[in-house]
Order: structure tokens, then sequence, then C-alpha cells
């Protein structure tokens, strides 16, 4: 069984990442895929999901572990408005809803607080796995998951109220299709216990995890770290999640919470680095599998049977939860596609919501006919999220960009000798040091959030697209002597280098190039005056790591130099023979000519820097 979890994960996952899809829905559509198999060696996929659900709190550990205390404190106001906004405005929408079509006011409630969680792993994953966890999108979707997280506490105490009578018969029937939860619930040592002392003892257990984090913890990872076993290590971090997921769940509390709010406390301790590094390939391996699982819990039979009934609820539900979503970020100033981010993100069915409907239907609160359906709405929802994040990225995100270059070019009322393209982390030093030297330049950007923040410092920018030839004439080309183009978009920096080149040839163009493929395009362009952008720093961090290695300022200057003379002049060679018709790696003449200069040329100077070396006096 093992084995074909783990085929299916290896073979779809690559491809799938390889198309742009991202690894969770490479995961998802194995599990759909192996699913006839699954089905035809009775393998129960709702325990083992059970199981893979412990991902989720490992991945929660991690994240705390990214906070500190003070950061976590100062997002109160987005968990508790965001999150607790969501949450109650999409339950009762969907419990106003749902009373129209289902016979009891009691579903209709069970099913709104099933429908407002969202998926924790899913879109977690996905924020990590593109880099937008610390965007402001991202950030608002952390805070909306961690309020349901907690609020589905409350959920799993209201829900026995609303037991129905009529249903205590099927109960047991429904607890055998998911019995991997009721081993999970037969843990909760405090569920026949008044609800004052239940409550108290959760409080307690929340005491002791912060207390134990903050003094128990790093004597006993020190007292481990002494053995110099690494093995060893990786056992007490999973004794440490491991430990703290069971006590919450023996309290009746969210094992996901107590493991992230351990992992806050952690955030500042000195095995913070070693911890996430033992633990992290268990939560990619487990959300694997659980993302698996999902993709193979979509009953195909029921679809089949009623894929108009199962089609409208997917999107009416996802279309309310991100209606919702949008305007709650609006309140709250999440905006433009980062808004959409968190709307699209958040508008799926969760992992809980398989945890809510076990439990409904083990305490006999909704009937086989509304779960069965719910259950596969929920994995369906699941399936899609990941599109619904390559429609923001392929679709939104550049539709904003559109949008925001709507601005109208500001009107250039100066007219200097130098002209600077872009005012990044690159421009903005250029234009400073000629400032600081007695030299004005007029600087051009076209990102309107970026001239908005240096114009606040005194710094004048203007907004336009600089490979616009009437802005660089608006800007003084023709009067020019000096363009330095240092925008980060590589297309841009050549039709620019192009037109300057071509129509005001007098004009000395300074050109940023993002590779070393990049300067042979410019070098073929024209341009003669190139700067790799990471090129200089790379010579600065090579010089530090000779001083560092002994050798004194000047030595480490003349090995610098030797290097950055050796490289130019290749790197010039190498430019007339590049043929940007077509891709380097296709192109054999320019390997096997590269390949040859590249052994005499190695050899050349490991012979001059071997030559400085043995002169200067020898590092201690």
């Amino acid at each position: 069984l093992a084995f074909i979890f783990l085929v299916a994960g290896i073979v779809a996952v690559p491809i799938a990442t390889r198309l742009g899809l991202g690894s969770v829905l490479g995961y998802l559509i194995a599990g759909t895929v192996i699913s006839p198999l699954l089905a035809l060696l009775n393998v129960d996929v709702v325990s083992i999901q059970h199981f893979a659900e412990f991902g989720v709190v490992i991945m929660l550990f991690l994240i705390g572990m990214e906070l500190e205390p003070k950061r976590l404190w100062e997002m109160r106001t987005r968990i508790l408005g965001l999150g607790g906004g969501q949450v109650v405005i999409t339950g009762l929408l969907v419990f106003g809803i749902a009373c129209l079509f289902v016979d009891r006011w009691t579903y209709a409630l069970a099913i709104g607080c099933i429908v407002a969680l969202s998926s924790t792993a899913i879109v977690l994953q996905t924020l990590q796995e593109k880099g937008l966890m610390q965007s402001d999108g991202g950030q608002a979707s952390f805070s909306v998951l961690l309020f349901q997280d907690i609020a589905v506490i409350p959920m799993l105490a209201l829900l026995p109220l609303l037991a129905v009578p009529e249903l205590a018969e099927m109960a047991h029937g429904g607890a055998g299709d998911h019995g991997g939860e009721d081993h999970g619930m037969s843990l909760n040592l405090v569920e026949n216990l008044p609800g004052w002392q239940g409550a108290l003892i959760g409080v307690a257990a929340v005491a002791a995890v912060v207390l134990g984090g903050n003094y128990l913890a790093r004597p006993l990872f020190r007292f481990i770290a002494s053995a110099n076993l690494r093995e060893l290590f990786t056992a007490a971090a999973l004794f440490l999640v491991i430990g703290i997921a069971l006590l919450m769940i023996m309290v009746g509390l969210s094992p996901a919470l107590g493991t992230f709010l351990a992992g806050v406390v952690l955030a500042n301790s000195e095995y913070r680095h070693e911890l996430e590094a033992d633990i992290d390939p268990f939560r990619g391996l487990l959300l694997g599998l659980f993302f698996i699982t999902v993709g193979a819990s979509i009953n195909f039979q029921l679809f089949l049977s009623e894929p108009l009934m199962i089609l409208g609820l997917v999107t009416g539900l996802m279309a309310l939860k991100f209606a919702v979503l949008y305007v709650i970020g609006s309140l709250f100033k999440v905006r433009g596609s980062q808004r959409w981010l968190f709307a699209l993100g958040l508008a799926q069915l969760g992992e809980f919501g398989f945890v809510l409907i076990s439990f409904t239907t083990t305490n006999a609160i909704l009937p086989a006919e509304i779960t069965d359906p719910l259950l596969l709405v929920i994995a369906i929802s699941m399936l899609l999220t990941p599109f619904l994040f390559i429609f923001r990225e392929q679709v939104i995100s550049p539709l904003y960009d559109k949008l925001q270059s709507r601005r109208e070019d500001d009107a250039i009322d100066e007219s200097n000798d130098i002209i600077i393209a872009g005012r990044g982390r690159m421009g903005g030093i250029i234009d400073r040091m000629l400032r600081a030297a007695g030299y004005r330049s007029t600087v051009i950007d076209f990102n309107s959030r970026q001239i908005d923040f240096v114009q606040k410092f005194g710094f004048k920018t203007y907004f336009g697209d600089a490979s616009r030839p009437g802005l660089l004439h608006a800007a003084g080309i023709e009067r020019a002597k000096i363009l330095i183009v240092a925008i980060d978009d590589q297309t841009q920096i050549n039709e620019i280098v192009r037109h300057v080149l071509h129509s005001h040839p007098n004009v000395h163009v300074i050109a940023r190039a993002i590779n070393r493929t990049h300067v042979y395009e410019l070098w073929s362009i024209g341009c003669r005056d190139i700067i790799r952008e990471t090129y200089d720093s790379s010579l600065r961090i090579g010089r530090s790591a000779y001083k560092a290695l002994g050798f004194t300022q000047e030595v480490a200057d003349q090995l610098s130099h030797a290097f950055d003379q050796a490289d130019r002049k290749r790197l010039r060679e190498f430019a007339d023979l590049y043929d940007v018709t077509k891709p380097a790696f296709e192109n054999e003449t320019f390997i096997t000519k590269v390949r040859e200069a590249m052994e005499n040329w190695e050899s050349e100077l490991n012979a001059e820097m071997r030559e400085i070396c043995e002169t200067a006096e020898k590092p201690s």
C-alpha cells in the first residue's frame, strides 16, 4: 500500500510541477488516478486520511516557529476580525440558504459550520510553495485559517446539542464509515465532564504548553544535543510535536492549535532551525499523503449519478465564500490582487469538514443523504483550489498590472545630462551616488507604489514606461549624455537599449544585465557598457573570502582584479561567438568553442593567481 502511494506521488508531482500546476494539484490528481485500485484492494481511505492529517499539525508547528509572540499579538485584530467575520457571516448565510432546502434547522446549522471552514493544508502549502506566505493576502489568509482552527473547538462542543433522535440508529452505520475519527475521539478525556471543568482543563493544558516551551524545552534539547546524535534530535522533535498534539486531543482542543502555540513559544529558541530541518520532511510526506487521500476519496459514482447537483453545490458554495471573503478583505484593507489571493485561496471547503461530517454522523446530527454529497463537494472544492491560484496568477495579477499601468505619465519638467530608467534596488543607489557628486539625473519608473514610497523621502521620480520612445523624448533623450537602464525586465531592457542605440547613437548607454546570457544579447544589440547585476557583489564576497583565509587586503584585491580581468576578457570573446537566433544549449559551435576557451582560460588564470599567492605573504 505504501508503495502505491509513493509511486503515485513520485510520478504525478514532478509532471504537475513541470506543467506549472504545483505539487498540491499533482498529489490530488494522483489520488484520483489510484482511487479505483484502492477500492479494488478495499483500502480504508478515510482512516489513512485521518492519519495523514497529522501533516497539518506539523505544518502549523513549523509556521508557529516563524512567528514570534510579539508578531502574533500584532495580528490579533486580523485574526479576530477577518477570521471571526468570515466564519460567522459565511456560517449564517449558508444556514439561511440551507433552511430553504432541508427539513430541520439543525441540519442547516450543522451544514453552515462545515461550509464555513477552509483547507489549512492546501492553502498554506500552496502559499509557501509560491512564496506568497509573507504577502498581505497570504498573511490575511493565515489569520483566517488560524481562527478557523480555533473555531472547530466550540463547534465540536455545540454540535451534539443538535442531535436528532430519529437518526440515533443510523449513527452506528455512519461511524463505521468513518472509523478513523472514532479512535481519535475516544482519546478525549474531558468529553463527559461539565463544560466549565473541561474549559478549565483546556486552559491549563495550553498554559502547560507555553510554560513547558519556555522553561523545559531548551534544557531538554540541550541535553539531547550533547549526545551528538542527529537521529536522537529528530526523535525528540517528533516526540515534542506528537506529545503536544496528543495532549490537546485528550483535553478536547485542536492538536493543530496546540502545536502552533508551541512553535510560537520556540520561535526564539537557538534550536529552532535544527527542529525545522528535522521535522520538515515528515510534514511534506504526510501532507502529500493527505492530498492523495483527498483525491482518492472523490465518489465518482455519486458524482456521475447527480453531476448537475454536485457541480451546482460546489460552484454556489465556493462563490458564496468568495463573495464573503472579498467583502471582508475590502473592509480590512486587503488591496488589489492581494484581495483576490485572499478570497480565491480560501473559497474551498476544508479538511476539518471531513472531521465535522464524521462527528455529525456519529452523533446523529446529519443523515447520510446530506453528508454523502457534502463529502464529495468538499473533496471537489479542494481539488479545484490549485486552479484558482493559477487563475489568480495568470489572469488577475496581470490584469491589475495593466490597470496600474493606465496611470498617466508624469509631466517631466526637467532636462538633465543623465536619465535613469528604473528606481529599484539598483537605480536608487545609482541616483544617490550621482547626486552626492553633484550630478542631477532624471529618474523614470513604472511602479506607482515604488514612486509613491520614495517620494515620501524626497526622491523625485517620474512615473512612466521608459520603453516608450515618447516618454524618453519627454525626458530629454536628445540632449542627454548618458542613459542608465536599471529596470529588472530583460525584454524591456533590450527594447530600450535597441531603440536608443539606433535613434540616439550619441547617447552613452549603460545597461543592466540580468545574467551572463543577457550580456550576450545586449552585446549583439550593440551595447558595450554592460553591468551584470550580481557580478560586482560576487567579487566583493570573493575578496572577503580571501581576507578570511588570511591574505592581506592588497593581495585579496590583486586576486580579485586578476579574476575580474580574465572573466571580462573571456566574456567579450564569448559574446562575439554567441548567436542570438538560437538558445545557447542548441548552439553546438558556441558550446564547443566556449569549452575549448574555458580550458585554456582556467589554466592561464590558475597560473596567474597561484603566482600572486606564492609571492604574497603566506596566510596564517
